[in-house]
């Protein structure tokens, strides 16, 4: 074997310069001798260390080191025989070596030392300026101290294995810990954002790093997504969106992202001047000075995902950090394989649950809204429902539960009782308790013997006139509760009761259960909530407390559009993650019914209108007797989902207030018009207000909203979808306009201290041409 090999599989012991152990085997050489020069040389890949030495002529004493590979200590290790020369002259090439240190003329006895398995590693070396006789006690003196250095190589080498292996055996059990730790974390995550947050972790513990960035690439491989929304690596040029939103780049961005995911070869940089020169699009965007890696994670033979690790200083890319890194990514990809896996379950499972989940029909003089929120745990539908059945004009029968179990067999069940349900509420004119009895019973016989809480609620409308009459608008509500949260009711002073009646036993236990009725009233303006457990649960809290809560934040919301309120409760209500329960929530409220006010609405601030339109404001119009006029508003929730309901209600009131049919369908494709640009181009809050004079047969329909801008005349090409509205206002209205509003006058209940504008228009029946217009 080559000496060089030799000194390469031997354990690196740091003898590199003096070492006091073999500088004293040198001095006794010295001492028991009397030579001029003793040294113990230990062979490296590059020549000579001399670890031990004395009386060496200079640079050799200093450095300590000898360049090449043509010594006599290689000599006698390749031969692993001694050289003893009592006179160097007789050997030309021990001769020409012993000259580079003064001794040409004198003599040299070179003993090989030993490492372990007696592996010759160097040699003790004795050398004198003057030919000499070395007798046999010179010799055996010097084998003697050759072997305390092989003993002290040896020895040395042991210790230096013990902590190589110690090393060894923590960095596995470290490497072993983390990798423990990173599956047991994966292991909880159902997102990608969670897989980043775990992997940060492991990665900063077992590498030092500052950051950890991943970035997932689209199925079809155009482009990459940030799942942090700011990283460094990218310029928020390429997002195209602010700083909250995540970032995505094109595969053909000229970014180290990009790049390593349209070759799949990983990349690392160890500094950010080195990042920098070859990526000039990230100048004053690293927070980080230090070393970048950027790897792959393959999947179903594509990349998948890339991997982004920062640290604040540079570094190598040293053979730990490589191997670490790939054995994270299988890791990485295993969770996102099963992340993309449970996110398909959700997709179904939600998909299920929202098509069993349909929407509510549309019941005159009744906003009715609804909201279903599923569990931010990935595949857990639960068996919340809700149903609204419109019996007839009059009577309208409202159903929630929510059946036992969080996964699809709860969902299977609860299609089932909603059904059950639905059916016998169209069939059976009976009260909320017989229905849920004969619920119960067919949940027993017919199957699926699901335990389910529930609540029926029978809204009738009562009569105005009469005997036992009253406001128009007014409901009787009976309700029964199968072992579920109880109702509230949002009352027109602003209060709200929680109707808790003690519940009666929940569906599936005893099908013979006796069960109760209650009744209350909703009255115009008011709001019938039913929910879900969901909303109101939460651990290390009483449920009493948190339907407090509930009450109180529906009180806040008093002057919410109904349209956004199960949305705007849950908001308030359930944390966003994690989100432990499904949450359903209906909420009705009874519509206050146009009726005649005693005076007319003031003349808001007349600003400039175009000079095509009536110069006057809505109310200029000189109206009948007052009495005779009814008022009526409404607050319209900043959706497009809102634009059904509002016209619902400008219809509700215009057929109490007598218009015919035909002038409610012109009034109703205006409205549309009117409420649609609001919404889309004019921005909240929205208003809506209606006024009918019964005398005169006047109609005016009016629309706020927060925008200054006017609406303008246009003359769209047939093909265009859009911008027709302000014609259908100047050729089926009696007249329009629109009036500006400064924020310092009072219009209407919704209208203080907000500027912006209405946009209005009238109907006169028979005054429906442009000649017979006011202008």
């Amino acid at each position: 074997m080559a000496t060089d090999a030799q000194a390469a599989q031997q354990p690196r012991l740091g003898l590199t310069h003096a070492d006091d152990a073999f500088d004293r085997i040198a001095r006794l050489v010295r001492r028991q001798l009397h030579v001029s020069i003793a040294t113990v040389a230990l062979i490296t890949p590059d020549g000579l260390v001399l670890p031990g030495a004395l009386g060496m002529p200079e640079p050799y004493q200093t450095t300590r080191r000898i360049p090449g590979h043509r010594t006599l200590t290689h000599k006698v290790v390749e031969s692993r025989s001694p050289i003893v020369l009592q006179d160097v002259r007789t050997d030309p090439e021990a001769a020409a070596v012993c000259a580079l240190f003064g001794a040409g003329e004198g003599s040299v006895v070179v003993l090989p030392v030993h490492a372990a398995d007696d592996v010759a590693v160097g040699a003790l070396v004795a050398m004198d300026v003057a030919p000499r006789v070395w007798t046999g006690a010179d010799l055996a003196t010097l084998a003697d101290l050759a072997a305390s250095c092989s003993g002290e190589i040896r020895l040395r080498t042991e210790r230096e294995r013990a902590r190589q292996a110690e090393r060894s055996a923590r960095r596995e059990q470290r490497r072993s810990q983390l990798l423990l730790s990173l599956s047991e974390a994966f292991a909880g995550s159902t997102t990608a954002a969670q897989v980043e947050r775990a992997l940060r972790g492991v990665v900063a513990r077992g590498m030092g790093a500052s950051a950890t960035y991943l970035a997932l690439v689209d199925g079809d491989g155009r482009g990459v997504t940030f799942v942090t929304a700011v990283p460094d690596l990218a310029p928020q040029a390429a997002g195209g969106g602010g700083t909250s939103k995540p970032l995505w780049a094109r595969t053909t961005a000229d970014l180290p992202v990009c790049e390593v995911a349209r070759t799949g070869t990983p990349l690392f940089f160890a500094g950010s001047a080195e990042l920098l020169a070859r990526y000039p699009a990230l100048t004053g965007l690293l927070r980080y000075d230090g070393a970048c890696s950027i790897l792959p994670v393959h999947a179903d033979g594509r990349v998948a995902a890339i991997v982004c690790t920062r640290w604040d200083a540079p570094r190598a890319h040293d053979a730990d950090t490589t191997s670490l890194e790939a054995t994270l990514m299988p890791y990485v990809a295993h969770a996102l394989d099963r992340v993309a896996l449970l996110e398909a379950r959700r997709e179904v499972a939600t998909t299920l649950q929202e098509a069993l989940l349909t929407a509510p029909p549309a019941v005159a003089h009744l906003d009715i809204a609804t909201t279903y929120e599923p569990a931010t745990r990935t595949d857990q539908v639960g068996g919340d429902w809700y149903d609204v059945v419109a019996v007839d004009d009059d009577t309208t029968l409202l159903m929630i539960g929510d059946v036992t179990g969080h996964d699809m067999q709860a969902a299977a069940h609860m299609g089932q009782l909603r059904s059950m349900l639905r059916a016998l509420a169209w069939s059976h004119d009976e009260t909320p308790s017989v229905l849920l009895t004969l619920l119960d019973r067919a949940n027993h016989q017919l199957g699926p013997r699901a335990g389910a809480t529930a609540v029926v609620v029978r809204l009738e409308r009562l009569p105005i006139v009469g005997e036992h009459a009253h406001m128009p608008g007014t409901y009787a509500v009976t309700w029964s509760n199968a072992g579920h949260p109880p109702p509230l009711v949002l009352r027109q002073d602003g209060s709200v009761e929680v109707l808790r009646p003690r519940s009666d036993l929940l569906l599936g236990v005893v099908p013979a259960v006796e069960r109760t009725d209650h009744a209350t009233v909703l009255r115009p303006g008011e709001t019938l909530l039913l929910y879900t457990d969901g909303l109101v649960e939460a651990r290390g809290t009483m449920l009493a407390d948190r339907i407090d809560l509930l009450a109180r934040t529906l009180r806040r919301s008093a002057s919410t559009a109904t349209a956004s309120l199960p949305a705007a409760l849950v908001r308030a209500l359930v944390p966003v993650a994690p989100q432990r329960d499904d949450v359903a929530v209906l909420a009705v409220r009874a519509r206050v019914a146009a009726a005649p006010v005693l005076d007319t609405p003031p003349a808001p601030s007349s600003g400039s209108v175009p000079s095509t339109q009536a110069a006057a404001s809505p109310s200029a119009a000189a109206p009948g007797d007052a009495s005779s006029v009814v008022r009526a508003e409404r607050r319209v929730a900043d959706s497009l989902a809102e634009l059904g309901p509002a016209r619902r209600w400008i219809d509700d009131i215009l057929e109490t207030s007598g218009v015919g049919q035909r002038a409610r369908r012109t009034a109703m494709l205006l409205s549309s018009e009117l409420l649609t640009n609001a919404l889309e181009h004019g921005g909240g809050p929205v208003t809506a207000m209606v006024e009918v004079d019964a005398q005169t047969s006047l109609v005016r329909v009016g629309v706020r909203d927060a925008s200054r801008d006017r609406p303008l005349l246009r003359h769209p090409e047939p093909h265009e979808l859009s911008g027709r509205g302000v014609q259908f206002l100047e050729r089926l209205a009696a007249r329009w306009g629109v009036v500006d509003h400064t924020g310092t006058e009072a219009v209407g209940r919704h209208g203080h201290d907000l500027t912006g504008k209405t946009v209005w228009f009238e109907l006169r029946p028979g005054t429906v041409s442009g000649a017979e217009r006011s202008v």
